[in-house]
């Protein structure tokens, strides 16, 4: 099976390997590539199709110690690195969509074209945010994963299907390397950054995800080249809950001459 090492982690990837234009599809937090797998095998007809488990997710490892709230963008590009991949479509949903903005702003040349689904910029974006995330932590730190696991599935999924495949993720991983991933996230920073990213950019947030609604009228207005979509019938996990109106966003916008 396909691993790389990077700063302690041995990480999981799967690759299509045919294909010129390449598209790196990043998952959220909690989740695995999975995520990704109706869109797998929609793109690959046409594209390259690499998607990688974040570290303390899925496959991949998570050493000893605390996380870097940077680590998530340093590991997707040391996957391309590994594959020689010199420009990517960049796709993320949450913290793949935060880990495909600090791409963006750290790696310009690396990025072609960035779509960003139910993507934060920040948890700090307002008093709520910077009040109810110090709460969550302490909260998740208590529940045990089988809670959070149907709790994640309930808020975040409007599908049935979404719902199962997300407690079924959730409740496989470790507590206490769920907490300190959590913790990580949950401290990653790119709001100051937002207007450097110069590729072209679409947003695409569901109709009914709560969660990060509000920041993304910010991201848009910050960077220029962007687009904001609303996808309909869709929480948080959007990319389940209507796989095919964002299958199409993602392949208009794909092929659109800018």
């Amino acid at each position: 099976m396909p691993y790389f090492e990077h700063i302690g982690a041995r990480l999981y990837y799967e690759d299509t390997e045919k294909g010129e234009e390449v598209i790196l599809f990043l998952h959220g937090a909690s989740w695995d590539l999975r995520q990704w797998n109706n869109e797998a095998a929609f793109f690959s007809t046409d594209y390259r199709v690499v998607r990688l488990d974040a570290r303390g997710h899925g496959r991949s490892s998570l050493p000893e110690g605390a996380v870097s709230p940077d680590i998530f963008w340093q590991d997707a590009n040391a996957l391309l690195d590994h594959l020689q991949i010199k420009k990517a479509i960049v796709c993320g949903l949450s913290m793949g969509g935060h880990t495909a903005i600090q791409l963006a702003i750290h790696v310009p040349e690396k990025v072609k074209r960035l779509i960003l689904i139910g993507s934060p910029c920040t948890n700090q974006f307002n008093l709520y945010e910077r009040i109810v995330v110090p709460i969550n932590r302490l909260c998740l730190r208590l529940m045990p994963m089988s809670w959070i696991a149907w709790s994640m599935g309930i808020a975040l999924g409007s599908d049935d299907a979404t719902r199962k495949y997300i407690m079924d993720v959730v409740g496989s991983l470790n507590h206490s390397n769920f907490n300190r991933v959590w913790k990580a996230v949950t401290s990653m920073e790119s709001r100051p950054k937002l207007s450097s990213i110069q590729c072209p950019t679409l947003i695409l947030i569901g109709d009914h995800d709560a969660l990060t609604r509000s920041q993304q009228p910010f991201i848009h207005q910050s960077i220029k080249e962007s687009r904001l979509v609303v996808i309909k019938n869709a929480n948080h996990g959007t990319n389940l809950d209507n796989p095919i109106q964002v299958r199409e966003e993602i392949h208009n916008f794909i092929n659109e001459n800018c």
